[in-house]
């Protein structure tokens, strides 16, 4: 296992949330008292939503590892509409109280990149993956495998940041977006990639291994 942790324990994007409802809540504190209870929790909310641990990562070669924090979804052949082929599709369900921050599943190169504005279904459900605001990443891999990642907007997720483009160099576990409260994030891998996750499992962005992919010799 090796460790990637380029940020601090809190991700960027909450900075500015976390800095303006501690403002109000001390303010409110200082004139309501204990009527301020609910900023405070606010606050805290804020502050478990934003969290953005370090994680130890899987060396392995042939491993592709979770994109983001929550519960396997889907596991199973399916469209992927962006290559225009048949895969292996692994999505990943992020409720509010997941880390929201998404890694990189593989080493590789970004060749494209895609966003389509869309409608905001609850994540979790399959329709999103093609109706709901998304971005997409084409990852091809050091051992020359294709790999699709896709940001899915929710229910409540209204903001979708991801901070790649073409031809930037991405590593297994790398930090390369944010989805802001609630969504899923959908990964495309060859149809010999071997799942190593299933339905219900519970997975950590760049921690968990969900697939295999086959070693090129």
């Amino acid at each position: 296992m090796q460790s990637n942790y380029p940020h601090p324990i809190i991700a960027k994007e909450g900075w500015p949330f976390l800095a303006g409802a501690a403002v109000l809540s001390v303010v409110a504190t200082s004139g309501w008292g204990w009527w301020s209870i609910p900023f405070w929790l606010v606050t805290l909310f804020i502050l478990q939503f934003f969290r953005d641990p370090p994680r130890s990562l899987p060396v392995d070669a042939d491993a592709v590892v979770s994109p983001a924090d929550g519960r396997i979804v889907v596991v199973g052949k399916a469209r992927d509409p962006y290559l225009d082929r048949d895969a292996l599709k692994i999505s990943v369900f992020m409720n509010v109280f997941n880390v929201h921050s998404n890694r990189s599943p593989v080493d590789g190169e970004v060749r494209k990149t895609w966003y389509f504005g869309g409608r905001f279904f609850n994540a979790a459900l399959d329709k999103a993956s093609l109706e709901n605001e998304r971005n997409a990443l084409w990852i091809h891999t050091d051992s020359g495998a294709e790999v699709t990642c896709v940001q899915v907007a929710g229910l409540i997720a209204r903001r979708i940041l991801c901070y790649v483009q073409n031809k930037d160099r991405l590593t297994r576990g790398q930090r390369f977006g944010f989805i802001r409260f609630g969504s899923r994030v959908d990964v495309y891998l060859p149809l010999d990639a071997r799942p190593q996750a299933a339905v219900g499992d519970k997975v950590f962005a760049g921690e968990t291994i969900l697939a295999r992919l086959p070693v090129k010799t």
